[in-house]
């Protein structure tokens, strides 16, 4: 019995967060940033093409939707756009990095007991530096092109945050699906290619609203659409419609926010449950 005390605590099984949270924080973070350093080791231009890749895509859409398809004259449309192009690289990186995750690491699933819902969210984590790189570009880009400092630009944390804890939720909930069913790739490749087409990065709300409003509405009920074009609100034009401006009732961003809340609590309880 003595021996058998000394052993310490006894270990239940593989688990999401083996019970420790300290544990699972640090780890989350230590991948995290051991994923970002080693992302770019051995290229020339290092952490810049983490700044390029947005960019080019940015200019590649302001050169069609301005020159060539003008979807709107508002002043600070290109600082917009590539706002929305930032955050919306960030959702995109983070989920479909996710979805393969803990299947890269089946090796270190199968051999080493920590708590597995640290793979999904150290992923979010490395696009979260990721993105703190870009929107120092963005700022930069917003100052050149005459967008005054307002103190609204301190709601982009919390519209960041919104987004980090809906892209924990997908990043959990399609890496655990992931292990079963090889199609979510696929499927979740189109889904984000609908999204960035469908969250009121390109086309602006109030262009939508004047032939679509109803359209413009259920728009904004999808959680991306709605951060986005609050951010657009809140750091480039607070002439612009903000979120809950745009939906007609305040109480309609329940809705999104209920997405938000519903996929991350979806994902963690999925992910947990499936950690065996």
């Amino acid at each position: 019995m003595s021996a058998r005390a000394d052993l310490g605590r006894p270990i239940t099984g593989p688990s999401a967060l083996a019970g420790d949270w300290r544990r699972f924080a640090v780890l989350s973070r230590t991948i995290a940033i051991q994923e970002f350093k080693l992302r770019f080791f051995g290229s020339v231009l290092g952490y810049l093409w983490q700044l390029i890749r947005p960019l080019m895509l940015f200019g590649v859409l302001y050169v069609v939707f301005t020159q060539f398809v003008p979807v709107t004259d508002a002043q600070f449309f290109p600082v917009a756009l590539l706002l929305g192009v930032v955050l919306y690289t960030f959702f995109a990186e983070a989920t479909s990095g996710a979805v393969s995750s803990v299947v890269d690491r089946e090796n270190l699933v199968r051999k080493i007991h920590f708590p597995r819902l640290a793979i999904p969210v150290s992923v979010v984590l490395t696009a979260m530096f990721n993105l703190m790189l870009n929107l120092v570009v963005v700022f930069i880009f917003a100052l050149a092109s005459g967008v005054p400092v307002r103190w609204s630009w301190l709601e982009l944390p919390f519209l960041v945050g919104i987004l980090a804890a809906f892209a924990v939720g997908m990043a959990t909930l399609l890496s655990a699906l992931y292990v079963r069913f090889r199609d979510v790739r696929p499927i979740w490749d189109v889904t984000l290619q609908v999204l960035f087409y469908g969250s009121l990065i390109i086309v602006p709300f109030e262009a939508i609203e004047d032939s679509h409003p109803t359209l413009a509405r259920l728009t904004l009920l999808n959680p991306l659409a709605a951060v986005l074009e609050q951010a657009r609100h809140a750091v480039v034009d607070p002439g612009v419609p903000s979120a809950a401006q745009g939906i007609g009732d305040p109480l309609l961003l329940l809705i999104p926010a209920g997405i938000v809340a519903g996929v991350l609590a979806l994902g963690i309880w999925y992910f947990g449950h499936e950690a065996k």
